[in-house]
């Protein structure tokens, strides 16, 4: 992920601002961080430069399905 993806992406939820932490980057690409939306107190992970903004009742209906097959 970029960081000048920061002036477009929002809170899936609420539309608020997120915010980003990076734990690991390489060169302009974050690889791995979370977006946290301060309004409704949500983390959103970023693993492989991939930020994944599904809401989290629907990450973990993914990862129990991911887990049943």
């Amino acid at each position: 992920m970029r960081r000048d993806l920061m002036d477009i992406l929002a809170c899936p939820i609420c539309k608020g601002t997120l915010t980003l932490t990076v734990t690991r980057e390489d060169g302009a690409e974050i690889l791995d961080g979370a977006l946290r939306c301060a309004a409704c107190a949500v983390d959103y992970p970023i693993s492989d430069g991939i930020p994944n903004l599904l809401p989290p009742e629907m990450r973990r209906a993914m990862g129990a399905e991911t887990a049943a097959h």
